[in-house]
Parts: structure tokens; sequence; C-alpha cells
């Protein structure tokens, strides 16, 4: 069964297009899609179509910010029914917290993990598909970072936004919308701030409120059943660029024991092995877009000890040596730089 997200994730989707002077509705036909279906944000969605979509769209816009500029006038209400709970948390920790919980009701691609690193901490944001995903992934953080902003006003002061791709030819968007130190490059996907600063008290919650929210949407009914596949691959994502990608931490994470994990997955006819390859394969993908990634990085990343056992891995996988897919799609790729001002 394919993953499923919300029409809301499109919002503005056709007004960003419009800007641009691009056809909406061609690029909509191009992946199953129509306006008909965006009219309503609660319709679920395809997440490969959405996800290919947005890069259609900055391919044919020749715009590698297109998903930041959809994510520079989300709302919190554009969260839906659950965008009432997280309003109402007491801490912006909470708020994010609760938003790891009901992730599923906003984005089932999205994988989320908080980490503590001293007197930081690290919120991880990965979007779970094996398809391309930067616009989806600067869209995802983009709204997640609105999203505390609306909580915290001028008290949300984050350390850095980390991308494992590229950066842009032009930052002015990225420096508009983050205020804050840009990391392109970088070994994971999400936002860093100082621990303290999740303790903030948000002055707009209202713990009756919040109650009130929780039951409510604690009764909607599921769009589909949980999937320990689903879980696990979010799992992989979130735990192979640190190393810590094996079957006993995937399986801690989850709550689960090694063999009842293993069960679950043989019950659903699939096996860790299979899903850990997927994941890298995937993700092999979008970090060899990435020039800053020499092969001993990308095999660091991807979970290998030597860039020669990566590039043994990647010629089964693939055909040809990383290196070589790498000056091929450098070869005939879209030109990036031109197109439409950031400003």
């Amino acid at each position: 069964m394919p993953t499923l997200v919300r029409a809301a994730v499109l919002t503005n989707f056709l007004d960003v297009a419009r800007e641009l002077g691009l056809d909406a509705n061609a690029l909509l036909r191009s992946v199953g899609l129509s306006r008909a279906l965006l009219a309503d944000p609660e319709q679920r969605i395809p997440a490969e179509a959405a996800l290919t979509l947005l890069e259609r769209a900055a391919e044919a816009g020749n715009c590698l910010n297109f998903g930041l500029r959809m994510a520079e006038s989300r709302q919190l209400s554009d969260f839906g029914v659950v965008s009432l709970l997280i309003s109402h948390q007491r801490t912006l920790r909470d708020a994010l917290t609760t938003t790891v919980e009901y992730r599923h009701l906003l984005n089932d691609t999205l994988a989320m993990q908080i980490e503590d690193a001293g007197k930081m901490v690290i919120v991880h944001e990965e979007v779970v598909a094996p398809v391309p995903a930067r616009q989806g992934t600067e869209l995802a953080i983009g709204v997640l970072f609105r999203m505390w902003g609306a909580l915290l006003g001028a008290r949300w002061r984050p350390h850095s936004v980390n991308f494992t791709h590229d950066a842009p030819p032009d930052l002015r968007l990225h420096q508009r919308v983050f205020a804050c130190r840009l990391e392109f490059g970088s070994e994971f996907n999400g936002i860093v701030c100082a621990a303290a600063d999740l303790d903030v008290p948000n002055p707009a919650a209202n713990p009756a409120m919040a109650r009130y929210a929780r039951r409510f949407v604690e009764s909607l009914p599921l769009v589909s059943e949980p999937s320990v596949v689903l879980d696990v691959r979010k799992a992989i994502y979130l735990m192979l660029p640190s190393g810590r990608a094996r079957s006993e931490t995937v399986a801690q994470g989850l709550g689960l024991s090694v063999r009842t994990m293993q069960r679950q997955l043989d019950e659903a006819g699939a096996n860790f092995t299979d899903l850990l390859n997927e994941v890298r394969r995937e993700l092999a993908q979008r970090y060899i877009e990435n020039p800053r990634y020499s092969m001993a990085r990308l095999s660091e990343l991807l979970g290998y000890e030597t860039p020669s056992s990566f590039t043994r891995w990647f010629i089964a996988q693939f055909g040809m040596p990383p290196q070589t897919w790498r000056a091929t799609r450098k070869a005939g790729g879209v030109a990036r730089g031109a197109g439409p001002s950031a400003a």
C-alpha cells in the first residue's frame, strides 16, 4: 500500500507555481494529481506523487528553493486539527514531542527524532521516500521552523538549520526564512537549538484546551493501519548516517525486542537486511548529488567502514562506480543557478 499524506502538504503549491509562470495543471497531471484533489486539505494523496511534483516544479522553474517558497507562507493552522493540540502545549519541548507523536496525522513520510547533545538538542527530520526529496525536505523543515516561531515569537533562537544537500547558488530566501546559521552538506536534516530554549514557557498554553484537543485528535479514525515496515524504514533513515542502523538499535528505538521486530517483519513479508539495503540505495542517490561529499564521507554516511566497501556495494546496486554516477548526473543534470530571484 502506498504511503499517503494529507493534500494540505501541497497548500499554496498553485500559488508558487503561478508566481514562477509554471503550468500547474500539466505538472499535476504528470504525477496523477489534479486541482480537485488539492481542494480538500484532508484528502489523502500518494506521498511519492507529492514529492515528485515538488521536484518537477523546481526543475521546470529552475528554482532550487521551490519547497522553501511554499513553507515561507505556511501557518500553524495548516496542521489541521492537530494544530490546536500543538499550540496549547506548555513548552516548545512538549509541542515538539506532540508533533512527533502525531506526525502520522500530518505526513506519514516524516521520520522525526529528538536527540539530546549536552546543552544542545538536535531535532532530526527526514523525508522517507524512494524518490528525490530535496524540495520536500526543505518544505518540511521550513514548516516546522515556522511553527516553532509562531509559538515562541522572538524567543525562538535556533543555533542552526541543517541540510544534507548542497547549498543553492542564491541563499537569500533561506537566510530570510531561517535567520540563523545554515549548514549544508550536513550529516542530517533538521534543526539544532539550545536545550534551554525547549523549556521556555508557551504564553498561549491552555491545559484545558490541550486536554480537549488531545481527546478529539485521538478520536480521529486511522487513515492507514500501523506499519512495522514503515516504522523500521524511518528508524533506519534516522540512524544510518550516525552508524547506528543495526537491528538491535532499531528494535530498541521502536520499543521492541529484536525477535519481536523480526517476527512482525516476517508477517509483513519483509526483513531487516532488505529494508536496510533499500534505505541505503535511496540515501546513496540523494547524497551523491552533493558534490561536497567525498567518497570517504559517502561511505561513512551509508554505514561502510571503507570507501572500497562502499564502492563495491554501489557497483553491485547501480552497475557503475559512484564517481561515474556522479559525473554522469553532473553532465546531464539541470542547470542550476539561473532562474527567479529568491528575494
